[in-house]
């Protein structure tokens, strides 16, 4: 047998992170069953996944398969689009949305529901876009990890009427467009939101359906008046509600939103949609990205550095392409166990031994979001 000096075993352990979608959609509504209907008809209350709009208007067709289809038409537009369908005339949005929690989906749409005071909430009344509230509100808080999601609904025709949005409505987990469209607007701008990565502002985004614009008048209702004078203006107000628009200055008369705002944009909520999709992703990334160290790395010097060196080969790609401006990770622990033992309080010890017996390690991950332009304000002088 021949002599080797260098003996080497190559054991191969490679780790891809779990990505996560960031554009699928869960469409609820109802079927208008044909006098021969397929024998694949979609089920109540069953989650039918779909990823062709003509298949969606065979096997959900109605509100359901339209509202489908007109998501599907969006280009950038949704890779996968689920539809549950409700019972015609006593439609159980409950079981529905229970049907839809499970699902990885990233957005929500009643088909062809628009919000008023029958299906917001008035009184002890909660109507169906209230309790789409409820249910996107309560599965990103409690659910699965990558459940998050967002709810996309629509006033009814025309309306130029903000304060609809109030109460358990005003969620910043929720999307509310105004329009004066004859199609399902909601089903139209979550598929546009969903085409364009979390990152990417929504504000004047192109939404593939006809609507006649808002005047300039119930646009200011609708968005709240914003002063444009002085050296520093005030950024864009904001009442909840976004709206389609027709951009004199964008060639091609298209329809864009006209905003990016959530439904909540009060203090300590999250103003503007790509902040929210952000935000869950970045969550989801970190989490993915670490999941194997979890019952492998040791709370010891090395591997905490290990840790952190795995956070930043996430924040680091997300640094580059300027999503973040900068990012700081603190690990209390790790202060401390590059510390001379000798040099510990009491306190100190106890942390670190506290650490080791409960296996438990805090770190504080903060980022700068490298925010999109909304608002340009130009002194033009002349001399």
């Amino acid at each position: 047998m021949a002599v080797r000096y260098i003996r080497v075993t190559p054991q191969i352990d490679l780790f891809a992170p779990v990505i996560r979608a960031f554009g699928d959609i869960a469409v609820i509504g109802k079927v208008t069953a044909p006098a021969s209907p397929p024998a694949d008809l979609a089920t109540v209350g069953v989650p039918v996944e779909f990823t062709d709009p003509g298949e969606a208007g065979r096997r959900a067709p109605g509100d359901l398969g339209t509202s489908i289809g007109l998501a599907f038409r969006q280009s950038p537009g949704p890779s996968t689009v689920w539809g549950v369908r409700v019972d015609s005339t006593n439609p159980d949005y409950d079981a529905a949305l229970t049907a839809v929690a499970g699902l990885d989906v990233q957005f929500v749409v009643l088909a062809n529901l628009p919000l008023d005071t029958t299906s917001g909430a008035t009184g002890t009344t909660t109507g169906p876009i209230a309790k789409l509230a409820a249910h996107v509100d309560s599965v990103s808080q409690t659910g699965g990890d990558g459940k998050e999601r967002m709810g996309v609904a629509m006033l009814t025709k025309a309306s130029a009427d903000p304060t609809i949005v109030s109460g358990a409505l005003a969620s910043d987990r929720m999307v509310y467009i105004a329009h004066k469209s004859d199609e399902d607007a909601a089903a139209a701008v979550a598929g546009t939101i969903a085409g364009y990565p979390p990152h990417i502002s929504m504000l004047l985004k192109q939404v593939k359906i006809t609507s006649p614009p808002f005047t300039p008048t119930e646009i200011q209702t609708l968005n709240g008046t914003e002063v444009e004078t002085g050296p520093l203006p005030s950024g864009p107000a904001g009442l909840g509600v976004n709206w389609l628009t027709t951009p004199s200055l964008i060639p091609g008369q298209g329809v864009y939103l006209g905003e990016g705002y959530t439904g909540n944009g009060a203090q300590g909520k999250k103003k503007f949609i790509d902040i929210v999709r952000t935000v869950d992703d970045v969550s989801f990334r970190l989490k993915a990205q670490m999941i194997k160290t979890i019952g492998n790395l040791r709370i010891s010097r090395s591997g905490l550095r290990a840790l952190i060196g795995q956070m930043e080969s996430v924040l680091d790609p997300l640094q580059q392409a300027e999503v973040l401006d900068s990012y700081t990770i603190d690990m209390p622990l790790l202060r401390l166990l590059d510390k001379d033992p000798a040099t510990l309080t009491p306190s100190e010890g106890a942390q670190i031994n506290n650490a080791h017996s409960q296996r438990v390690v805090a770190a504080v991950v903060s980022v700068e979001y490298a925010a999109a332009l909304h608002r340009l304000n130009i002194a033009l002088k002349f001399q």
